[in-house]
């Protein structure tokens, strides 16, 4: 039972929230639900058409559908027991202090207008789960942030479903942010200039000369934006999205929102402290549907197997939640030289030829794509076959996820 009341089911800006077709959005709408529940009552579950509905236009939708779906999307049997607490785990727990201060400034992460007791309530439960899941898993550290995660969860299928769903993301899309030290997180960080680079030069050269870095967008990546966005339909509806997709989508939908704010970028002082200023505050009105367009595009165009050399060139990559994919393990076997690369998309290419090529590739195919990027080998041979025609840009691609 969802734990929020929904004010709607869609970003701002979307043919979801009706508009003035209502009747063309009812259509729509019926017919993606439909859709989902086709694929939930098929056998087995249809899991890849699942990842193709959260990616797709307006997400889960409600989170009726999503306390359904999520536990598809992360391969959680949701008729096994739920975990077992310890027990006097706020007496023993090493974390509970900061826990308990964390979650006490989380007020504005619950719905406005929920009485005192029930939110109380619900920070109790989001204490519990948290020291719950890092009892059972010792070789994870909690990092603050993570509440926010939680919390998310928490809202939208409660707490027992909540605790088997966070323990799953945290030993696998989460895993790089839980270890001992940054080292993983940060070198996901470096992924996001590489991105901007590869769609607008011009932009990545101005954060470089102003000595930014990317410290600015650490609050998005380990919270999935769940701690920087104040309407939670747009966050449930950016979980729906990297649920569905490859574990380092989040830095990718990063690199959307610099590149959709180029000129306010451009047009402040090139120095470190004008830039992070701005960009350490994010809008709260982005176009949320065509911003997840793009970083599936750019995904799709820039999978990280390219973009890896790169990236570790500022920090010795370590294992990461990618890791476990084969386009990243065989990343350095795929590698294009750097100067292929920027023949390609720099002197073969206009800047505003090459932005139109990234950013409006055809839908179809990026939604086979991004879906088969989540589909586990659990699905067989079909899926795999799926993959091995989908994914031209990795050969022998396996996922393994989810084991």
């Amino acid at each position: 039972m969802a734990l929020r009341c929904e004010q709607g089911d869609g970003p701002t800006c979307s043919p979801w929230d009706g508009g003035t077709q209502k009747t063309d959005f009812n259509t729509k709408r019926k017919k993606k639900v439909a859709e989902i529940y086709q694929a939930l009552n098929s056998d087995p579950t249809d899991v890849a058409a699942l990842r193709r509905m959260a990616i797709s236009e307006g997400g889960l939708l409600t989170d009726e559908i999503r306390q359904k779906v999520w536990p598809k999307l992360l391969n959680v049997n949701t008729s096994d027991p739920s975990p077992a607490p310890g027990k006097d785990l706020r007496q023993v727990s090493k974390d509970y202090q900061q826990v308990l201060l964390d979650v006490r400034r989380s007020l504005r992460r619950f719905p406005p207008g929920m009485p005192d007791e029930q939110r109380e309530g619900l920070q109790e439960e989001l204490i519990d789960i948290i020291l719950l899941i890092l009892e059972r898993n010792p070789q994870l550290h909690y990092y603050q942030g993570y509440h926010d995660i939680v919390v998310t969860f928490l809202l939208v299928v409660g707490e027992k479903l909540a605790t088997s769903l966070v323990e799953k993301l945290s030993t696998h899309h989460l895993r790089d942010f839980m270890d001992s030290t940054m080292d993983n997180t940060k070198h996901i960080l470096n992924y996001l200039m590489p991105i901007i680079d590869q769609v607008n030069p011009e932009l990545h050269d101005f954060m470089q000369s102003a000595e930014v870095g990317t410290i600015f967008a650490l609050s998005w990546l380990i919270t999935w934006f769940g701690h920087v966005l104040s309407d939670f339909k747009h966050v449930v509806r950016l979980y729906d999205f990297f649920l569905a997709c490859h574990p380092l989508m989040p830095i990718y939908f990063a690199a959307v929102i610099v590149l959709y704010r180029e000129q306010e970028v451009l047009d402040c002082d090139c120095d470190m402290a004008s830039v992070h200023h701005l960009l350490s505050q994010i809008p709260q009105d982005l176009p949320y549907e065509t911003l997840i367009s793009r970083a599936g595009d750019l995904f799709v165009q820039f999978p990280p197997s390219e973009l890896t050399r790169e990236a570790a060139a500022q920090q010795q990559a370590e294992r990461t939640a990618a890791s476990t994919f084969k386009d990243f393990e065989l990343a350095s076997a795929q590698q294009r030289p750097d100067m292929v690369l920027r023949q390609r998309f720099r002197g073969l290419l206009r800047p505003e030829a090459r932005t139109k090529d990234v950013l409006t590739k055809p839908r179809t195919n990026r939604f086979v794509k991004l879906a088969v990027m989540g589909l586990t080998v659990a699905l067989g041979a079909a899926a795999l076959a799926v993959v091995k025609s989908a994914l031209e840009w990795a050969p022998k691609f396996q996922l393994q996820l989810f084991p």
